[in-house]
């Protein structure tokens, strides 16, 4: 099926048809169409229709649907910057991710299948490299926010430990890091969803205040030109000046709070 005739056959789906009857492989096949209406709007809201309000697809769909995502789609292109692959590899992390939301509810998915997506998302957070928002005429790429909402469903499954929260987690923070391009589509505050999910869940919190506490020396080794020192400098005190506000509405780390204050007035 090509995109005309999806894009056809979803809108008409959209307006009141049976999802149940819907070709999921073709939906997944074009998941990273540079046509947002049908990426973005179409195929991504459609799945959440039938995975979410409709439960419209079976766990051994689902988990046939994790594997294509694992296998085939997550880490297509990885590397790759300013290229349209990004849209498959973020879109992808958006149907884990609801995946990922129905194994919380309903307890699915094999401990093994959770443990080598954990391993697979891991290896992805860290390999990304196109961390775009926003592509004016082809929507929305997002792969930092994206990817963070499947960190927190998967800090919420029971089958990953809360030992590997750390692990999940402080790649993504590292993504922080970058004077590539500037945060400007609440990277930081889609990234700090998950960080308080964990923490509420007993991550240790010495855990980040170490992170925090050792960007001043960061900043002293690099050696980047100007312009890129300034755009990392930004994304840094951006995410902390969020993560302050957002420890702010609680009083259970006052510490890590002071760990900020410390590393804003250095860096």
């Amino acid at each position: 099926m090509n995109e005309t005739e999806l894009k056809n056959l979803l809108a008409a789906q959209h307006q009141g048809g049976n999802w149940a009857n819907v070709d999921t492989l073709s939906m997944i096949a074009h998941i990273g169409s540079t046509d947002p209406e049908l990426r973005d709007e179409l195929i991504y809201r459609g799945f959440v229709k039938m995975i979410i309000h409709q439960d419209q697809l079976s766990s051994t769909t689902l988990e046939e649907l994790l594997t294509i995502c694992l296998d085939d789609l997550l880490m297509k292109g990885i590397g790759e910057k300013n290229t349209d692959s990004v849209f498959t590899r973020a879109f992808t992390t958006l149907l884990m991710t609801l995946i990922v939301y129905r194994d919380n509810e309903d307890n699915f998915l094999p401990a093994s299948k959770v443990t080598t997506t954990k391993e697979h998302v891991i290896r992805y957070i860290n390999e990304e490299q196109d961390l775009r928002g926003y592509v004016l005429q082809k929507g929305w790429a997002h792969s930092v926010a994206h990817v963070a909402d499947l960190v927190d469903e998967l800090a919420k499954n029971p089958k990953v430990d809360t030992e590997d929260h750390r692990n999940l987690l402080l790649p993504l923070w590292n993504k922080v890091l970058t004077g590539d391009s500037v945060y400007l589509h609440d990277e930081d505050e889609r990234i700090l969803i998950p960080t308080m999910e964990m923490l509420d869940r007993g991550l240790d919190s010495h855990i980040l205040e170490n992170w925090i506490s050792e960007l001043p020396d960061y900043f002293k080794k690099q050696q980047l030109p100007p312009e890129k020192y300034w755009v990392l400098q930004a994304n840094a005190k951006k995410f902390l000046k969020s993560f302050h506000l957002e420890l702010s509405r609680t009083s259970t780390f006052p510490s890590l709070q002071k760990s900020i204050e410390n590393s804003l007035d250095t860096i």
